[in-house]
């Protein structure tokens, strides 16, 4: 089954349904899309999509996106799917790319394809998490972690009493996030407190000395998608368990965590997102082309998801005490399914 693509409430999620988008790090390409004849002028016109041409249930997440570009485009779109048997230097020459004025790239793969493109090409980039710190091209890159004002505002109306956000985290794969989230939590009128890790057992450390001086009456916990300080077999289900036990909140950047016990997150609504990609791609298109800029300065570096659903957890939320009718909040998945 898909990853959801919209205000449906889906049922029968996965683990691997509700992976990340960034794994998809194939290479290669497929026969597909679609380009209209038209005069040299018309093609510079053309948004080409690029996307990997991988297995369920990412081939879906990704059709959802790819379909929301083309509405959202509003115009003549290009799809070239990558595979694993080409390499970045073949796709470069494909003429759906040399074509193109401005290209999306979505996943691992989609950003390395337009590495190798010519820096007059507009790129737009998408469906991963991040890029390591330094390492960002001058592109937008709309991640896939959700917005940390949107995560925050959504915790205000579910849990009214929270005053304090914990988190823990890698610098090397969520600072920028963090940056973001230190001014959503001043909008909010919360404390966020802060705490370095670069490993699980450093992590699962900080966690442990946490439990214990945490207040049910103001305090939360934040998962981010964070490899280095969450992971399924070891750290998610102590803190799941401890939180439960001493009352502690816990919300997460990953849809997964809710089935295991968190009580809600936000995750990707891929048709609006695309639909936000492809209208962000004719704006670009309306510029005029530069070598040394692909989109407006105001839109370049990691971008935090804003086109997002919610889940929540039912069970942890009458645990805890959170009415979920009283909070007023949109809700699209409800776990566990009845």
């Amino acid at each position: 089954m898909d990853l959801p693509e919209n205000g449906q409430t889906q049922t029968r999620l996965t683990r691997r349904h509700l992976l990340s988008l960034a794994g998809g790090t194939c290479l290669g390409m497929v026969p597909a899309g679609r380009l209209h004849a038209a005069s040299d002028d018309e093609a510079r016109g053309v948004i080409a999509i690029v996307y990997p041409d991988i297995g369920e249930p990412y081939r879906s997440a990704f059709s959802a996106i790819v379909r929301g570009i083309e509405d959202g485009a509003q115009g003549r779109t290009t799809r070239l799917a990558i595979a694993p048997n080409a390499t970045a230097t073949t796709l470069a020459d494909d003429p759906r790319l040399r074509q193109a004025r401005t290209v999306i790239a979505l996943g691992r793969s989609g950003l390395k394809v337009a590495s190798g493109l010519d820096r007059k090409v507009n790129v737009i980039a998408a469906g991963v998490l991040s890029v390591p710190e330094g390492e960002s091209p001058a592109w937008m890159i709309q991640s896939l972690a959700p917005d940390p004002a949107l995560l925050f505002s959504r915790l205000k109306a579910f849990v009214p009493r929270a005053r304090r956000v914990v988190v823990v985290y890698d610098p090397r794969q969520n600072e920028w996030l963090i940056r973001l989230a230190r001014e959503a939590a001043r909008q909010q009128g919360l404390e966020l407190l802060t705490l370095e890790a670069e490993d699980l057992k450093v992590a699962l450390k900080r966690y442990q000395d946490l439990m214990g001086q945490l207040n049910p009456r103001r305090d939360v916990l934040w998962l981010p998608q964070d490899s280095a300080t969450v992971d399924e077999s070891t750290v998610l289900p102590w803190l799941l368990r401890e939180s439960w036990d001493h009352g502690i909140p816990v919300f997460s950047s990953n849809v997964a965590h809710v089935r295991r016990g968190a009580l809600f997150a936000l995750y990707p609504d891929n048709t609006e997102l695309g639909r936000h990609l492809g209208a962000t791609a004719q704006a670009v298109q309306a510029m005029p082309s530069t070598p040394s800029a692909s989109a407006p300065a105001t839109s370049r570096g990691l971008v935090a998801l804003r086109q997002v659903l919610t889940a929540v957890n039912a069970r942890t939320a009458m645990h805890l005490g959170v009415d979920l009718q009283a909070a007023g909040q949109p809700i699209h998945l409800i776990l566990p399914e009845q």
